[in-house]
């Protein structure tokens, strides 16, 4: 692969969101359950809503508001109850706002059938929920083809005619992956929140490899004379750590249910319009939940589809989220949308620029080209949205032949009711009432 060092010598950050140091969650979950979630189970009981009491210094960097909801005194007693009764022992307990639940990492007995034990507990009238900790996986193919030329994705879905019109300006885009280099000098001012779920490694999350290339081509910075632009380069980031990068120069990476519900509840704490989802994973009761809950909030979630035969269902794979899959697979579910994943350039942790590849990155430019929409429609439903993109899709050229992929300024001006797209060779553009128009040869 191509990487490019930074020229010239590294801009010291002087906004205070992005240089300041990540904000590491208390409740952390540690890196050994993820390397063994067969041993730990998702355990919640109903909890009334009870005041809570902020302590000096605890509001989280970059929230807007802080939830005032905790564990209720009944709540406690009840889980701790389960716990006793079943020989179970907590390694991880939190209040859960949005669904007024208290929720805990569990682990189970040594010995013991996690799958008698859970039955056990779905007949347990205390318990609300009771699942297995469940394992998702970043969605990112490696190429290791020297010749492959650039990325032209920027271009194929016709972003820079998109850019006259919206920029993402002000839209919070939430990425809940793996950490970011909230110092990359491609980022400055773009980061409005950063939180690890995770651990408390915080120059780990400066070195995470997957988030970063999700950030770079959702937002890089335009017109700063550094590397590349990006979809929506005027969008707000929140960054939320919920996902274990693998090694240190891979961008595999490993998350659960207890540290993505984290994260998701935090974006909606932190008035997230996007929820960016570049991961692949099975149906999860307590994280389909707080996605609906989401919904409800009007909130729009973008997600990397399945591409292997036989796969029909996941966790992205529910009414109202937009499923996103790579222009050069062809996924197995009908209803999602295609944009570029093969050799799209974005950023890479220490100021660097590489290639990425595969439904991942996929996924972040359509979250980008979603920010776009929302900077002129705040209002805009997630069934409009993807209407609408579904609908503006044109001919995408791949090595295989081709798709109907994203096109960034039509939906734009389509959703505006005016404007001009200058298309490419072959692809339809719009006339200044929104109609698709043939192009002229």
């Amino acid at each position: 692969m191509i990487r490019w060092a930074m020229l010239g010598t590294l801009i010291v950050l002087a906004s205070a969101c992005s240089s300041a140091p990540v904000r590491i969650d208390s409740r952390a979950l540690g890196n050994q359950v993820s390397l063994s979630s067969d041993r730990y189970i998702i355990v919640a009981v109903d909890n009334v809503p009870a005041a809570y009491v902020a302590h000096a210094g605890g509001t989280p960097r970059g929230y807007d508001a802080v939830a005032n909801y905790g564990a209720s005194a009944p709540a406690r007693e009840a889980l701790h109850a389960v716990e006793r009764e079943y020989g179970l022992r907590e390694v991880n307990a939190w209040p859960i706002g949005p669904l007024q639940i208290h929720c805990a990492v569990l682990e189970i007995p040594s010995g013991a059938d996690r799958g008698q034990l859970l039955a056990s507990l779905s007949k347990d009238r205390r318990v609300k929920l009771t699942q297995p900790l469940q394992t998702f996986a970043t969605r990112t193919n490696d190429y290791n083809d020297p010749y492959v030329g650039l990325q032209r994705g920027f271009q194929q879905m016709d972003v820079a005619d998109a850019h006259p019109w919206s920029r993402g300006e002000g839209v919070k885009v939430a990425i809940i992956d793996t950490g970011v280099d909230i110092q990359h000098p491609d980022l400055r001012g773009s980061v409005a929140a950063a939180v690890n779920f995770v651990d408390a490694d915080d120059a780990q999350f400066r070195r995470d490899r997957h988030g970063t290339e999700m950030a770079g081509v959702i937002a890089a910075v335009a017109n700063n004379r550094e590397g590349i632009v990006g979809i929506a380069p005027n969008a707000r980031l929140l960054v939320f750590k919920a996902c274990w990068q693998a090694h240190s120069d891979a961008d595999a990476a490993r998350c659960n249910s207890f540290t993505l519900a984290r994260a998701l509840a935090a974006a909606f704490d932190a008035h997230a319009q996007v929820v960016n989802l570049s991961l692949a994973g099975p149906d999860d009761p307590l994280l389909g939940d707080l996605i609906r809950e989401g919904q409800h909030r009007g909130v729009l979630f973008v997600g990397a589809a399945p591409d292997t035969a036989g796969v029909q269902a996941g966790l992205m794979h529910q009414a109202g989220v937009i499923e996103v899959a790579s222009a050069e697979s062809h996924s197995v579910i009908d209803s999602v949308l295609y944009a570029p994943g093969r050799e799209i350039l974005t950023l890479l942790p220490g100021g660097h620029y590489d290639f990425a590849s595969g439904a991942s990155i996929a996924t972040a430019q359509v979250s980008g080209v979603v920010a776009l929409m929302l900077a002129k429609n705040p209002g805009l439903s997630a069934p409009s949205a993807y209407r609408l993109l579904r609908d503006t899709s044109s001919s995408l050229q791949t090595a295989d032949g081709g798709v109907k992929g994203i096109d960034a300024c039509a939906a734009v001006v389509t959703l505006m009711g005016q404007g001009t797209c200058h298309a490419g060779e072959g692809k339809p553009s719009a006339d200044p009432n929104g109609n698709r128009i043939s192009q002229e040869r």
